[in-house]
């Protein structure tokens, strides 16, 4: 099988256009200025304990999860641009309401988290959907891991950018919030103009228009499992380097920017690069690579203070190839997999185990970590493994199915 060129001017074409572009730009922006920040923003604006702040963020993004049956749905019946729009403008209620919201006050931020945690939640079904729409087979899957570049380049440069702001304080923090929605609006805005609408029944055959709707279970229960190399450098590894290690906390953030610069710099090309194997075989070989770097961290903690901190470092290089194989891979071959009628729900269903995932990693890495490297890395590397091997297994499964299918239209 080719490979896929990149052609920066058709990638873009495929992303949704240049507004589309942009707007994804600024919403990522406005995401980066305020999400890492939403914890401080709770504990040193509105005054509330950390633990308060936390449980309601928690259950923001957990409720957040419920609606996506609904997104499914709603993209389905064709809207495209206006579900991407929807998941910004819900942020913009968010962030209106955290601005309301009283000191003490800890129900009204908690309901801001929500509107937040459902934007969030919604948004990557929706844009998913919207570029599987104007592009098909490999063309898609570049596209959608440029997005996915392009959004982690602004997630960073705003990260940076409310970082310098935070020595401001409180007002700061405010100022922040209020730039968000701002931004939120814009991209929204930008999204609505694209006024992208899509008609099911009209999509090419070799999308499988009219097969159906695929059952994916032993996908998403792994994908779960993958959605934990996610937050392994935001939280597994700043907790080893700094319990365990007892490291200095510059290579937590040495590491979460070499992370983003990787991301933004090799994605597209990665999934370029990988395109010449099936989707499902590369999401398999995720897996792989995801176990190895666990076991990779495994070593490298029992080298303790001195050289720990530096080997866990350049494995955490490993873990973000990994990382970077899966994203390219996973959504694509979802994407690939359901037929057109139901490809809403079929990604929807896809970003709740996403979703799942990522809710349930924080408290499995922290109830893991204290019992020691063997437990937390064993665990993860162990999962992994058995995962990669279930979406391999599943293949099989499928391409018998998808065989039988054909003999009996054959038959009929």
């Amino acid at each position: 099988m080719a490979t896929t060129k990149i052609q920066p001017r058709a990638l873009v074409r495929a992303s949704g256009g240049p507004r589309y572009a942009v707007a994804l730009v600024v919403d990522a922006l406005g995401t980066g200025l305020l999400r890492p920040f939403l914890l401080l923003y709770g504990v040193t604006v509105l005054r509330l304990s950390a633990p308060a702040t936390g449980i309601a963020m928690t259950v923001g993004v957990v409720v957040g999860l419920v609606c996506m049956p609904a997104v499914g749905r709603w993209l389905d019946r064709g809207a495209r641009s206006t579900v991407v729009a929807a998941s910004m403008l819900v942020r913009v209620l968010g962030v209106a309401l955290l601005l309301a919201t009283p000191a003490g006050h800890v129900w009204p931020f908690a309901t801001a988290a929500l509107f937040l945690g459902i934007g969030n939640q919604a948004w990557p079904a929706a844009h998913a959907a919207l570029v599987a729409t104007v592009a098909h087979g490999r063309e898609r899957d570049t596209a959608l891991a440029g997005g996915r570049a392009l959004r982690n380049a602004g997630l960073g440069a705003g990260a940076l950018l409310a970082t310098a702001c935070l020595a401001g304080g409180a007002t700061a923090l405010q100022a922040l919030a209020a730039v968000t929605g701002l931004a939120y609006l814009a991209a929204a805005a930008l999204a609505w103009s694209v006024h992208l609408h899509a008609h099911p029944a009209a999509a090419p055959a070799k999308d499988r228009a009219d097969g159906p709707a695929p059952r994916m279970r032993a996908l998403l229960a792994a994908n779960v499992v993958y959605a934990f190399c996610l937050n392994v450098p935001e939280i597994a590894l700043p907790l080893v380097l700094v319990t365990q290690l007892h490291a200095s906390p510059v290579w937590s953030a040495a590491i979460f920017v070499a992370n983003t610069v990787l991301v933004v710099t090799l994605q597209v090309p990665v999934t370029v690069l990988m395109s010449r194997f099936s989707r499902r075989t590369v999401l398999a070989l995720a897996g792989v690579v995801l176990a190895a770097s666990y076991l990779g961290f495994l070593a490298a903690t029992s080298l303790g203070h001195g050289w720990g901190a530096p080997a866990v470092a350049t494995v955490s290089v490993v873990c973000t190839i990994g990382e970077i194989i899966y994203a390219g891979s996973a959504t694509a071959l979802v994407a690939a997999l359901a037929p057109a009628h139901v490809l809403g729900r079929a990604l929807a269903r896809f970003e709740l185990s996403t979703g799942f995932g990522l809710a349930v990693s924080p408290a499995v890495i922290t109830a893991l970590a204290p019992h020691g490297p063997t437990a937390l890395w064993g665990s993860l590397a162990g999962a992994t493994l058995l995962s990669a091997s279930a979406v391999a297994t599943e293949k099989d499964q499928g391409t018998r199915l998808s065989g039988w299918c054909r003999r009996a239209r054959a038959g009929s």
